[in-house]
């Protein structure tokens, strides 16, 4: 039984949906980029040279409303960044998927990614190999645009989450040619690492121009609190995507395959447990942020200006999951026309905003 078949309840998104007023200015630039790094085909067909898309293909992604949607207070040279970012992000995917997924070719991957390894330079200047391919140029061309003067503290921060999301690609790869599903409990540290969940806090700083303060960034309430914020985007992005990955790529490593196995039951039964699993995670970020972060935030003693940017970061981490929400829920590469995501209502009643 496929996704399509289960009638599914609402995701929860209690925040509202903005859209950033600067949308208009990313959708011609984005496909020039994309053409100048070789991931569109001249043509409806990609090319023998391995471009990654074709100019509908493209489109159809609408990852210029993504990043409209998830960063609805950026300025326009931050969105025009981030829009970028996530290009690549998504060109990195589907190349990986059709070179290596699709093939089984875990060598090829394996030196794949340890090329890619080879542009995650933190230190500024640092020399990188001559890029082979459209992916490779992508992350060439953004890393020396990635950490400007005021995000230097980025650098290996970033890079780091980078290198875990190329290095996830590898492991689904193994898990899927071997059929080993994930366990339950691996598989949830593991999904922020292959949904590049660990870059999504910077993005957040990246669009509002705040920082969680150091004195709590490592307290085990803010810890918490953004390992819920990681988990509802890749867990979501499982049950969107669930019948490109699992019946199209054939990926084990989706939530609903790792639930059907881990707790024995059906698909369907699987489907609806995800659905509560994601909610639920929202529903702790919700609870960290409205009951033990002012808790935190007192025991801490931050001053007003501290306490003033903690909350601009967590107004816009709120937005950052509407964005995906909606992005889920409208973009054909998740929503096909007859999948049950498409126009059904989104429960807001059990979270409070």
């Amino acid at each position: 039984m496929t996704v399509q078949a289960v009638q599914l309840p609402g995701l929860l998104m209690p925040y509202p949906a903005k859209v950033n007023p600067y949308l208009p200015a990313l959708h011609d630039e984005a496909e020039t980029w994309a053409r100048d790094m070789g991931m569109l085909s001249s043509g409806e067909v990609p090319s023998a040279s391995r471009a990654i898309w074709t100019r509908s293909q493209f489109h159809a992604m609408t990852v210029d409303h993504l990043t409209a949607c998830t960063l609805p207070d950026a300025s326009l040279a931050d969105l025009r960044l981030n829009h970028r970012f996530n290009i690549w992000a998504l060109a990195w995917d589907d190349y990986f998927a059709s070179a290596f997924k699709r093939t089984g070719d875990l060598a090829g991957a394996l030196v794949f990614t340890a090329r890619l390894h080879a542009f995650l330079r933190p230190e500024p200047g640092a020399r990188s190999p001559e890029p082979e391919n459209a992916v490779e140029r992508g992350i060439a061309d953004l890393q020396p645009r990635l950490f400007p003067p005021r995000l230097a503290h980025w650098r290996h921060g970033f890079n780091r989450a980078l290198a875990r999301y190329i290095d996830a690609g590898v492991q689904e790869l193994a898990n899927s040619r071997t059929g080993r599903v994930p366990d339950l409990i691996e598989y949830a540290q593991f999904r922020r690492e292959s949904f590049a969940a660990y870059t999504a806090p910077y993005s957040v700083e990246l669009a509002t121009g705040a920082r969680i303060p150091d004195r709590i960034r490592h307290t085990r309430t803010v810890r918490a609190l953004l390992d819920a914020f990681m988990d509802y985007m890749g867990l979501a992005n499982d049950i969107a995507s669930y019948q490109r990955e699992v019946h199209e790529e054939h990926d084990v490593n989706n939530l609903v395959v790792v639930l059907a196995t881990s707790l024995g039951v059906t698909i369907h039964e699987a489907v609806h447990t995800a659905v509560d699993l994601v909610n639920a995670r929202l529903r702790h970020f919700d609870h960290l942020r409205q009951s033990e972060l002012p808790l935190l935030v007192e025991r801490a003693g931050l001053h007003a200006g501290e306490r003033a940017e903690l909350e601009t970061w967590v107004r816009g981490a709120g937005s950052f999951l509407s964005g995906l929400h909606s992005w889920y829920t409208e973009a054909p590469r998740y929503a096909p026309a007859d999948a049950p995501f498409r126009g059904q209502r989104t429960s807001t009643s059990a979270v409070s905003t």
